[in-house]
């Protein structure tokens, strides 16, 4: 079944606001449950999806402080191989995933040092990563600058493809019967202390059993939802380039790999068709997505110190996004505090990482009423009033 576009007033079991990764996923497994969900977003499959790397990396993500999220994170890279398999089998679409690991690099001592803690937390934390010396590094990779003091590879964390992933999820809630309306949510609607569906910017009313909030940075701007109950998200932006590898140099990096320079993360992720993906700044600039000379420049340096050789590549595209940041990094899954309004939204730095588990978690709390126990550390409740992000007029 293909999806409509509708224009009167519709009924749906869900209804979710947001058309990203997040929202195509919830909406798509919601289908396959059996409930009429619909999609209001006015363009399906943009968002963050457009901007992101697509790095599946668990283990090379783990940050201290976050070891709550490192269950979820690694339950959800569990759900990718057979999550890849349903969605290419479904739609036909290559989705780009590679299982090619990740390889963390040090260009100095302090740097070192900082990997060489990183490394002793992921053991303690149970996970598989092998310490290399630099000369190890640079025999993996050989186009790493000479300069590299010492890494950590790790065979696990994978790849995707995040603009593939969301046409392919497209395709699948096309197939699913899942009722696209491209227009923005205006407001949410609520009737007697309920979520009652929205209104959308052309007028439209849509009225659904249960609404998604799935907007991404956005979600904590939507008119109607009551004040105390927003989802404290911030929008948080990022700058990334994409430059093309020419024939003659592949291949120029077999895996991904990161580092952090003078203190900046920067990550060089290279596709099988010869793009390779350069990010990504991290600024607290509100609403801005106006890709800087100093952004590019700043990418492209800490990645020369890392990869020399990439001064050499074209530079195909630059982009700006807005990663959807919550007060601890971690997402906002399950009910919102008024009846009828469920979140899935604040996925920050591992929204592509946290589609299948996210979608498989709401389509059973949709359909059965029931928060599964791996989702259940990250309810909306866990933030109290004290947290709430002033948001703009």
């Amino acid at each position: 079944m293909s999806s409509r576009t509708s224009d009167t007033s519709d009924t749906f079991d869900v209804l979710v606001i947001g058309g990203g990764l997040i929202g195509l996923v919830t909406a798509w497994r919601a289908a396959q449950r059996g409930l009429a969900a619909a999609v209001v977003d006015p363009e399906p499959g943009g968002g963050a999806a457009r901007v992101a790397a697509g790095m599946l990396a668990a283990v090379t993500e783990l940050h201290y402080g976050e070891e709550r999220l490192l269950a979820l994170n690694l339950e959800s890279a569990r759900r990718y191989p057979d999550f890849v398999a349903e969605l290419t089998e479904l739609t036909g679409h290559d989705l780009g995933y590679r299982r090619c690991g990740t390889l963390a690099v040090a260009l100095d001592a302090d740097d070192r040092a900082h990997l060489r803690e990183l490394h002793a937390l992921q053991r303690r934390s149970g996970l598989e990563s092998e310490w290399l010396s630099g000369r190890e590094c640079r025999r993996l990779e050989p186009m790493l600058a000479p300069g590299v003091r010492g890494g950590l590879r790790v065979d696990g964390d994978h790849q995707i493809d995040p603009r593939r992933l969301a046409a392919a999820l497209v395709a699948a809630c096309e197939r699913s019967g899942v009722v696209f309306h491209r227009a923005w949510a205006e407001r949410l609607d609520v009737v007697r202390d309920r979520a009652a569906g929205v209104t959308t910017a052309d007028g439209t009313e849509l009225r659904a059993g249960q609404v998604v909030l799935a907007a991404g940075s956005m979600s904590g701007r939507l008119a109607g939802v009551p004040r105390a109950l927003l989802p404290p998200v911030r929008p948080v932006k990022g700058q990334v380039l994409r430059l093309t590898v020419p024939r003659r140099y592949a291949p120029f990096l077999s895996r991904t790999v990161r580092a952090v320079v003078r203190g900046s993360h920067v990550y060089l992720v290279p596709r099988e068709n010869g793009e390779l993906v350069v990010g990504a700044t991290s600024e607290e600039l509100g609403w801005d997505t106006t890709v800087t000379a100093g952004g590019v420049y700043e990418l492209l340096r800490d990645a020369h110190e890392l990869v020399p050789g990439i001064t050499e590549l074209p530079l195909t595209e630059t982009r700006a996004g807005l990663r959807p940041g919550s007060p601890d990094n971690a997402p906002l899954l399950g009910p919102s505090g008024l009846d009828g309004l469920v979140l899935a939204t604040g996925h920050y730095r591992n929204g592509v990482l946290l589609t299948p588990v996210t979608g498989d978690v709401l389509a059973r709390l949709l359909a059965d009423g029931e928060l599964p126990e791996e989702a259940r550390p990250f309810t909306p409740r866990r933030f109290g009033a004290a947290l709430l992000v002033e948001q703009p007029a």
